[in-house]
């Protein structure tokens, strides 16, 4: 029987490796991303105080209004877009891509990228095209001409920046990317707070423009919450797709009172944003290491002498988790990633890294 009920997996999910979340047990975690800050006590207390009076017998508001009024304000969202929210950036990209997923309809991206674009595509059964990047990750515009032109996709998704290369694109080209596209163009501006650009205030030039945003980076990833932006006759219908009561109600009360202390959140993205400025100009005093610039909260970086799988654990030794993103060739090949942490953080995976790599 258990055979029988396998054979009904279509080929490509088997084929597909789930999700990997390191184990970061014991570790100074800089593998994923996260803001290293917690609320201070005095927010914790009082948040506390209103999480003790949620009616946890009862459903979430399903369309979370107050919510989504407190996060257009935060986020400065024009008053004639709509928002749609969802259980993170995540669900919300699944959203998009059911909402299109149909015989011969392709979803475009930039490679090397977030990797749920494809893996979403490949969930819903749709083409993904993905266009690579040029050595210094910046966009290749006569490729991605041709490619527009030959695929004609649905939705080509920007990450902006771009993880896992930390770069914002050029502006200028992806305004022609929006222009030229014959579907939507989603920008995911997941790393908005360090790269302090964004296409948020443009929504209103372009039609087929949507703006995605995350709490996760601000520091509330814990809460799993994204937001979906643009012309209201668009995001009406992705909703049909949301599931009833996807945004939970302590993650409504948490996201709500929290972004009514949003400047807490922004001194936190200061301390970061001053942080990677140090930490790139000590990682660049290193031989042995090529440094990508980053407008994110991480760093891409290649070992050139050494193999990163040693580099890597070496470091994880020492009691620091990063990322390897285990390539070999091309863009990506020999490159590690490193979150930017706390300044005691920055200095324990500095002191490893300089070990690691003048180890024989």
């Amino acid at each position: 029987m258990l055979e029988k009920s396998l054979s009904w997996i279509r080929p490509v999910i088997k084929d597909l490796q789930a999700y990997h979340v390191a184990d970061a047990s014991g570790l100074i975690k800089l593998d994923a991303m996260e803001n290293p800050y917690q609320l201070s006590e005095s927010l914790k207390e009082k948040l506390q105080s209103r999480l003790n009076a949620a009616d946890l017998n009862r459903y979430p508001d399903p369309s979370a209004s107050s919510l989504r009024d407190k996060l257009r304000d935060v986020m400065q969202v024009p008053q004639d877009k709509a928002i749609v929210l969802g259980n993170g950036s995540d669900e919300l990209i699944q959203m998009l891509a059911m909402s299109v997923a149909d015989k011969g309809v392709c979803l475009m991206s930039f490679d090397p990228g977030f990797v749920m674009y494809k893996m979403i595509a490949d969930f819903v059964n749709v083409d993904y095209v993905g266009v690579a990047l040029q050595e210094d990750f910046s966009l290749d515009m006569p490729v991605i001409r041709k490619s527009i032109e030959k695929n004609q996709p649905a939705i080509i998704f920007i990450a902006y920046p771009n993880n896992p290369s930390a770069n914002c694109y050029d502006e200028k080209e992806i305004e022609e990317i929006i222009s030229i596209s014959p579907g939507m163009v989603v920008l995911d501006e997941a790393y908005h707070p360090f790269a302090q650009t964004s296409f948020m205030d443009r929504l209103s030039e372009f039609d087929n423009l949507l703006v995605m945003r995350t709490v996760s980076k601000m520091g509330l990833a814990g809460l799993r919450l994204g937001l979906l932006c643009g012309h209201p006759d668009i995001i009406s219908e992705i909703d049909k797709i949301r599931l009833p009561y996807n945004i939970n109600v302590l993650t409504q009360i948490t996201a709500e009172f929290v972004l009514d202390n949003a400047d807490e959140l922004d001194q936190q993205a200061k301390l970061i944003r001053d942080e990677r400025e140090v930490l790139l100009e000590k990682m660049n005093k290193l031989p042995g290491l090529q440094v990508f610039p980053s407008q994110a909260n991480f760093i891409l970086f290649r070992v050139l002498n050494k193999n990163a799988n040693d580099v890597f654990e070496s470091i994880k030794q020492a009691g620091v988790l990063i990322k390897n993103m285990k390539v070999d060739d091309g863009l990506l090949a020999n490159c590690l990633r490193v979150t930017v942490g706390t300044p005691g953080e920055n200095m324990a995976f500095l002191s490893a890294l300089e070990s690691a790599m003048n180890s024989e």
